[in-house]
This record gives structure tokens, sequence and C-alpha cells, in this order.
């Protein structure tokens, strides 16, 4: 029985991947769409034949409709802060797509509308299940690696063109900045996989193309409180197919992207292992698990529970990012943690 009604806004590639996953699971419908064009909406509903599902052009109409229960927020990164305030100002539970917001001072909005509301959430890391990325925090979980003294994680795609980019993405107002649009997920898995909060923050950047108004090449290097030290690259300058390169240097351990080298786990080892397991290394969805990720947002629902990458918690992956685009926007002064 489907019990927990679910209410879109946005009709974009993105919107598919949420109406599949919420569709899939036993304890949710997806009854309603939200499109500024209601020809989108309704599009979007027969494409994935729901039914007596609602087709609004405000969002403000949308959470007032009877049984709805959770937002999903897939619309343009400009627009996320307003409508994470809105939809915890009503009650409902939220999936936040990245980033949350473009502005800090939104973000501190948006924690405190989410906070008043007691409201679950979930801020959209689905690389957290992505099977690399979740072996690679289980071998560092089990020791393999031992302690991790230095961490980096690429974020490098270059297949947004100024001809498939939507004009909003390009700008920094309404699209934010080249980490927070993508680099985001590096961000992300460098603080999950090291397991610890920032401390410090410089970063460079610069911008090569002329299609964007942001930086497009960013590198970060982060200290963490307990002493590791991480770097992020994150680019749509390259020229090759989309990378996420993930590197763990432990001092019994290494991973490179999926192969391991472990004195701790396998002492009399010649040679690297490989690890069969799924990476982040395509913009292809089935790299991207929409489904787990929703599904473990609908358990935590039903359940009481805060979600594994809760508004609270991606605060502090957007923490870093605030830190690095002020860093780099000052030509690299280091900025602290937390942000003053």
């Amino acid at each position: 029985m489907k019990d927990l009604g679910v209410g879109v806004i946005g009709t974009g590639w993105v919107s598919d991947e949420y109406i599949k996953a919420f569709s899939s699971n036993p304890s949710t419908r997806v009854i309603a769409i939200c499109s500024r064009a209601k020809e989108r909406a309704q599009a979007k509903a027969e494409k994935h034949e729901l039914k007596n599902c609602a087709f609004v052009t405000d969002p403000e109409e949308m959470v007032d409709l009877p049984g709805l229960d959770i937002v999903c927020i897939a619309t343009p990164n400009f627009l996320h802060a307003q409508q994470t305030i809105m939809a915890a100002d009503h009650g409902k539970h939220i999936v936040i797509e990245k980033p949350i917001a473009i502005e800090w001072r939104d973000v501190i909005r948006m924690k405190e509308a989410v906070d008043r509301a007691g409201v679950t959430t979930i801020v959209s890391f689905v690389l957290r299940w992505n099977p690399l990325v979740r072996t690679c925090r289980k071998l560092v979980s089990d020791g393999a690696l031992g302690r991790i003294f230095h961490a980096e994680v690429d974020y490098l795609h270059a297949a947004v063109r100024s001809s498939g980019a939507p004009p909003w993405w390009t700008r920094k107002e309404t699209g934010g900045s080249i980490l927070q649009e993508n680099g985001c997920h590096a961000v992300d898995a460098l603080r999950w996989l090291v397991n610890d909060d920032a401390a410090l923050v410089v970063a460079l950047a610069g911008n090569f193309r002329s299609d964007f108004e942001q930086d497009t090449t960013i590198t970060l290097i982060t200290k963490f409180k307990g002493g590791a030290l991480g770097k992020v690259c994150c680019s749509c300058d390259v020229v090759s197919p989309y990378l996420f390169n993930i590197s763990l240097y432990g001092d019994k351990g290494t991973l490179l992207n999926n192969r391991l080298w472990s004195i701790e786990q396998f002492p009399d080892q010649s040679d690297w292992i490989t690890i069969p397991a799924q990476a982040p290394d395509s913009g292809d969805v089935t790299h991207h698990p929409f489904s787990s990720e929703i599904n473990h947002f609908v358990e935590c629902i039903l359940e009481g529970k805060s979600t594994i990458v809760d508004l609270k918690d991606a605060i502090k992956t957007f923490e870093i990012i605030e830190a690095a685009d002020r860093s780099a926007a000052a030509g690299g002064i280091p900025v602290k943690i937390p942000l003053a």
C-alpha cells in the first residue's frame, strides 16, 4: 500500500529518476508534478504512466494538495533554498537536489526552517550509494588502509557545452559556482571517505571557457581536524570522458580507484587487487543509484530516523565548498572552518 504522497517540482532529466525511484518504492506514490508549463508536467506524468496525478504550475499550490507528504525539489539551482524553506514551513519531508543553495546565508535559513519543522530531509549526494564509493567507505571503516593521511577525489567532466547546458547553468547568479554545481559530489565523497570534518581550506580557480561566467576549474586543499590532508579538483575544461578519481593513502594501504594495496588485509600481496565494483565514471544514471537513495529516505521517514546525508550533514560538505570559493575569490588565502 502506497501511503506517502510525493510531489515533484521540476521536469528536467533528473525528475525522471526521482519519479522512477518513488514509483518503484512500495510506500510512496507520485501524486503531483509541478512545472512552470503545465503541459510539461502532464507530459512527464504520461511518460511514467502516473495515475490520478495533479499537474500544477505553482509550488505553493502543490504543497497544499491533500495527501502530499514529500516534496522532491528538482529545479534549477537558484530555486532550491526558497523551495526547501517553503516545503519545511508546510511540514513536508524533502528531497533536495544539489546544490542545496547558492548563497551561504540561504543555507543557514534552510537549516533553521528544517529544524523548526522537524521534517526528514535528504540531499541528493547519490554517489554515496555507488558500489565503488560504498566499497571504499567500508575498506576505510574496516581499517584496510589504516589511518588515512591524504585523500584525493576529482570531478572532471566536460560533457556540458554551450549547446547542451541550460542558460541558468552557465551563470553564477542562477547556477552557482562549479564546485556547487558539479564538484560537490567530489567534496562530499572526500569528506565521507576521510570521515572527518574540515578545519582549513585553500583554493585556486580559473575560467578557461567563454560560455561560463563562473570559474570552470578549481583545485582545493583542505586539512581535516584529525590531521589528514585532502584535495579536490573540479573541472569542466578537460578533454576526456567523465572522470571521478578516488585516491586514498593510509599508513597500512593505498586505494587508487578500484585498485587496492593493503598490508593490513593482504600481508603477502605482490600485485594490486582489482575491486569488481561499478565506479561513478560515467554520466549514465546506472552509476548513480537514485532508487537506493530514495529507498533509504523513505525507510528513514517511516522509522523516524535521520538519513545518512540529511541537510545538517550536507551543510558540512557545502561549508567546505563555500570556504573554497571564498579562498579562490581572494587569490588563495586560507579560510578557516567553521565559517565566520
